[in-house]
């Protein structure tokens, strides 16, 4: 059986006497995208940044592709890729030095073609010599994706990917994802507090609540299994902690 993109076992953060991750474990499969789903502060953020080396957790065990992080750390990393709305590229390089620069420290094969391949993808070939900083949220939002894409990861994170981009836009690029990952490319964990598009996207959706998963499955029957409505109403019974034995008809294994 082959490796899977990512392996989380038992992983632990604490702070102080704050348990933000409580031992989660889950798996990421090449050919997969699982949404990793919760209320402000459930552990989403934090889970990722251990993924990605950004913080050591105090417990448990993270593989990427076979690698463990905590033992090669370099190798794990080399197979990632990350974006999210809150970490911006800097603003005073252009759009392509940019992914010239994060295509160099990625030692990616073939750069310029790679370039030229990833601003057609995302619609930036006419902001090439754009300052990063005077884009607009939703073509920055296209450029931290294009960069994402660069290394062509097995692992990629998506911490809301299409936030700040219109309707339109958000739907080409799930599209685009979704084929590069349906062709065993690669696995994506991906995060948003859309409903809509977790469903529209994910094959998999755990909710995390205070650090621990919660609820795991497919994200178009849990709603129905657990007396929800929709994916929308389920969150929002896991974030007001109203998910308990016989609560949304029913329990949790």
């Amino acid at each position: 059986m082959a490796e899977p993109v990512l392996s989380v076992a038992h992983l632990c953060k604490s702070f102080g006497a704050l348990k933000a991750v409580d031992d989660v474990s889950f798996r990421v499969e090449a050919g997969e995208i699982v949404g990793l789903v919760g209320p402000n502060g459930a552990g989403k953020t934090t889970t990722i940044n251990m993924i990605l080396g950004v913080l050591a957790p105090t417990s448990g065990r993270i593989e990427v592709d076979g690698l463990d992080i905590a033992k090669d750390r370099s190798g794990a990393l080399a197979r990632t890729n990350f974006a999210a709305v809150y970490a911006p590229l800097p603003g005073n390089l252009t759009v392509e030095q940019n992914l010239r620069v994060y295509g160099m420290i990625y030692d990616v094969p073939q750069l310029s073609k790679r370039i030229e391949d990833v601003l057609a993808d995302f619609d930036l070939v006419r902001f090439r010599k754009t300052r990063a900083g005077v884009l607009s949220s939703g073509e920055g939002t296209r450029l931290g994706l294009a960069k994402a894409m660069l290394n062509r990861p097995r692992l990629l994170l998506l911490d809301e990917p299409t936030a700040s981009i219109d309707p339109s836009t958000a739907r080409d690029i799930r599209a685009g994802i979704s084929t590069y990952v349906d062709a065993g490319h690669c696995g994506v964990l991906w995060t948003s507090h859309n409903m809509y598009e977790v469903e529209a996207v994910c094959d998999r959706v755990m909710f995390l609540s205070r650090g621990r998963v919660l609820l795991e499955g497919d994200p178009k029957a849990l709603p129905r299994q657990h007396g929800a409505a929709s994916l929308e109403e389920l969150f929002v019974a896991v974030a007001h902690e109203t998910l308990r034995d016989g609560a949304l008809g029913g329990t949790l294994a």
